[in-house]
């Protein structure tokens, strides 16, 4: 399931995002490859001791954590931190697969998730498109800046080659409440429904919300 939610950061957060970014030193991105990824990897990344791309990291957590439309896709359990990458002159990250397992300072996470966090408007560069691949084919994201894309880190995806200007963005992992790739996508829908009902006043709703909690109840890793 690949989802996209506009508006996660507002203009103004992400003008200050970029300021605070544009002035840091940027290194090569293979510090978080794995060795296969790292010979189809070419971009730029803030190290992952970088002081602004820690707090800056943080406070993208606490707005994902806040937004009930990531909250319902991903269910959250435990994150790697945002990371920020940059692709310029004809960089690109060709196909692969995420790690399964990332370690962090509070210990292992499992990689059920991953997300990319746009920080550069789609008509500042060319190329750079997300491409993700599913049962369903490609899907090629390029989202406004401030708006997320949430996709299985069990996709094949890759970067197209930025050929004009440059394209920002903050990316991580997650591990979700629920494992299963299917039983997520269930209770998202049954969720979104849920929402729907309940603004249009159904008295459905508490009995569908039990469900949906008993359901995350039955399927959820604790």
């Amino acid at each position: 399931m690949l989802v996209a939610i506009e508006g996660v950061l507002t203009a103004e957060e992400v003008v200050h995002c970029r300021r605070l970014l544009d002035s840091e030193t940027w290194i090569d991105g293979n510090q978080t490859s794995g060795p296969l990824a790292a010979t189809q990897k070419r971009n730029l990344q803030l190290a992952r001791d970088n002081a602004v791309a820690n707090q800056l990291g943080q406070a993208i957590m606490d707005k994902l954590l806040a937004d009930p439309r990531f909250v319902s896709a991903a269910l959250p359990l435990k994150f790697y931190p945002p990371l920020f990458n940059r692709y310029e002159g004809g960089q690109a990250f060709g196909n692969h697969i995420d790690n399964a397992i990332r370690n962090t300072p509070d210990g292992l996470v499992r990689t059920d998730l991953s997300a990319t966090l746009f920080l550069t408007e789609p008509e500042e560069y060319e190329g750079g498109e997300l491409v993700v691949e599913d049962s369903y084919g490609s899907h090629s994201v390029k989202l406004p800046a401030g708006s997320l894309v949430l996709y299985p880190a069990t996709s094949l995806h890759r970067v197209t080659p930025v050929t004009r200007g440059a394209r920002v963005s903050a990316f991580m992992w997650l591990q979700s409440m629920v494992r299963d790739e299917g039983q997520r996508r269930l209770l998202y829908q049954l969720d979104n429904c849920i929402q729907r009902l309940a603004a249009a006043g159904s008295e459905e709703v508490t009995a569908l919300t039990g469900v949906y909690h008993n359901l995350v109840r039955r399927w959820a890793d604790s």
